[in-house]
């Protein structure tokens, strides 16, 4: 368990998936939460839960694209919930299609939001940091994608790969604040973003539903597929007081598919 007990965190995409399973790590491990997704019902029913784990919560519904909606939850989080310490730019969005059939729309709107996204959260967690002389940590959403780049995937790969770049510049440029700024690169997780890879990739391909899914599984040295709290207990690992002398790292977590 990281002790992170009296931090307080702000985390994107916290509605389902990945995201809420590091909000409820978080408030598991002591910190209060704030909830950031486009999905406001769903961001209710997680603040719920971080109530019932004995921690406080904010639900903020914004779009991570949106750079002026991004710095007003920080804001808010901030000013809400007291002095913020860690920003996860989890939120994120998946398309499945030949790399021949990409268009420009599909290419705004994925990077609108696994770019840009992570762009404004890491310039508006360093803005607060900055101001209140925080030593604070910023942990992004990368991906195994980022670290290989897989067919049918090339736009979220590339998207993935890019948030390994502004992960190692930003941690550069804001380590004399003692900023810590990491990512981490989860595999397959077991969650609806990889059923939808799997549907899609089945059209492209012609696999059965469900063989897409299951040959990428057969394939993790561990056995299993990935389950969000995997992926959570590493997040709160980078929050917390053992990681702050790394910094511009990003790490597979995918119990060994992608090795690097």
């Amino acid at each position: 368990m990281s002790d992170i007990q009296g931090s307080t965190d702000l985390v994107t995409g916290a509605a389902q998936g990945i995201g809420r399973a590091i909000a409820l790590r978080l408030a598991s491990d002591g910190a209060d939460v704030a909830l950031v997704d486009l999905n406001e019902d769903k961001l209710g029913v997680v603040a719920d839960e971080v109530a019932a784990l004995g921690r406080k919560a904010i639900s903020i519904g914004a779009d991570v694209s949106d750079r002026d909606q991004v710095h007003a939850a920080v804001e808010r989080a901030d000013r809400d919930l007291g002095t913020l310490r860690t920003v996860v730019n989890n939120a994120g969005i998946v398309q499945v299609k030949p790399i021949s059939e990409a268009t420009p729309a599909d290419l705004d709107a994925i990077v609108g939001v696994n770019v840009a996204g992570v762009v404004w959260g890491i310039q508006a967690a360093a803005k607060t940091f900055v101001e209140h002389g925080t030593k604070g940590a910023i942990i992004n959403a990368s991906s195994i994608a980022g670290h290989d780049g897989f067919a049918l995937l090339s736009l979220y790969s590339a998207t993935k790969f890019a948030v390994r770049a502004l992960t190692q510049a930003a941690a550069k440029e804001l380590a004399p604040h003692h900023i810590t700024v990491n990512a981490y690169c989860p595999g397959v997780v077991d969650t609806d973003m990889w059923i939808t890879v799997d549907r899609e990739m089945a059209k492209h391909t012609g696999a059965e539903p469900g063989a897409t899914y299951a040959q990428y599984v057969d394939g993790i040295a561990l056995g299993r597929a990935e389950t969000p709290q995997d992926v959570a207990g590493f997040v709160s690992y980078l929050a917390g007081p053992d990681a702050r002398y790394m910094t511009g790292q990003a790490p597979l977590i995918d119990g060994g598919l992608v090795y690097r």
